[in-house]
């Protein structure tokens, strides 16, 4: 499988799933197969009740840089009659929403996601990385807006959410210059929680999913729901927002529950709705 999905990858953590990207002849770009499995991994852990947090990487020194030039362009390119005028809706028999779905563009998972960012994070990659919530790197780690190099044009979510994540002047740094930047450089913009020596990224991931994993699990996802969209309102609407929010949690037995009493009932997970 070019995407693999792991649950319980290591026994100190049941409820962490491990998702993979690996693809290391491109350097983890992705074609049309890859962004599919992609896609169906996040809606796969979306909704698996017993996976609470999802880590992301890729292998080796690579983890994910965006859409294959050489294939998945070409490709989406010879059809952008057609999904201008909406007669396409997939190619190849793979769905046009693969790409985005892949990187996280609108996405309504509120379980944690965390980033172990092995190597270059550029184009998709940034997308992508705009929808996860806790972001670790290697020393070796780099990261860029590279579509703008490419004569592109980055439209999986990075135009929008990096302006609101970052400080305005850094945001447009990524986005305008299109370089290459390291990843201390990266942290000291905001980009990133933590930069660390490469032998111990994963284990620096999984204590993170730790420190959320004692939590209770629905008042997590909960509390990213509101995050989430109340990102996409202005002030007075997310306050209603996290006020009716917080009547379903408190209206929901589990949602006040720790994270072993949710475990050992299995009651069906709180939607939200």
């Amino acid at each position: 499988m070019p995407v693999h999905y792991e649950l319980g990858k290591r026994s100190a953590a049941p409820n962490v799933v491990l998702i993979t990207l690996d693809r290391p002849e491109a350097k983890n770009a992705c074609d049309l197969e890859h962004f599919h499995q992609l896609a169906q991994a996040w809606k796969r852990f979306a909704e698996d009740d017993d996976a609470w947090v999802a880590i992301f990487t890729g292998v080796g020194r690579s983890y994910m840089a965006g859409a294959d030039l050489k294939t998945y362009v070409p490709e989406i390119t010879a059809l952008s009659k057609q999904i201008k005028d909406g007669t396409a809706t997939d190619v190849g028999g793979y769905s046009l929403s693969d790409g985005t779905d892949a990187v996280l563009r609108g996405s309504k998972i509120y379980k944690p996601i965390i980033a172990a960012i092995n190597g270059p994070c550029v184009a998709g990659g940034m997308e992508m990385l705009g929808g996860v919530d806790i972001r670790v790197a290697s020393e070796h780690a780099t990261f860029g807006v590279l579509e703008p190099s490419h004569g592109l044009f980055a439209g999986g979510g990075t135009t929008v959410r990096l302006p609101r994540q970052l400080p305005f002047a850094h945001a447009m740094e990524f986005l305008l210059c299109a370089d290459i930047v390291g990843a201390h450089e990266a942290a000291g913009m905001g980009l990133l929680n933590a930069v660390v020596p490469e032998e111990v990224l994963m284990d620096t991931a999984f204590d993170y999913a730790a420190r959320i994993t004692k939590n209770a699990p629905l008042a997590i996802q909960a509390t990213k729901r509101s995050v989430l969209e109340g990102l996409k309102v202005d002030m007075r609407e997310a306050y209603r927002n996290e006020s009716r929010i917080s009547r379903e949690v408190f209206a929901t037995e589990d949602a006040k529950e720790g994270p072993r009493a949710f475990a050992e009932k299995r009651k069906p997970r709180w939607t939200g709705r």
